[in-house]
């Protein structure tokens, strides 16, 4: 089940809620799901895990840029959310 932080550039951000290994947003256009294409939230920056969703290339850089501006804010979000 999806928990969406964000809509940017109308994708909808948001983490997956059965999984919690390590923080990671989904971002997807239209239907959320586990597959989505994925980013990793590190506290040294922000890495394009796949991109499962077909994002463009130019989307994709705008989006992992916002990501990286916010990084503490979806951190934050993160352990909140799965209580770390």
């Amino acid at each position: 089940m999806p928990k969406v932080l964000q809509d940017f550039m109308g994708y909808a951000i948001y983490f997956w809620l059965e999984q919690n290994t390590s923080p990671h947003v989904h971002v997807s256009k239209g239907k959320q799901t586990p597959n989505a294409t994925k980013f990793w939230i590190r506290r040294d920056g922000v890495e394009l895990a796949h991109n499962r969703g077909r994002i463009r290339l130019k989307d994709l850089r705008k989006i992992e840029t916002y990501l990286l501006a916010n990084q503490d804010t979806i951190l934050a979000a993160w352990y909140r959310t799965f209580n770390m």
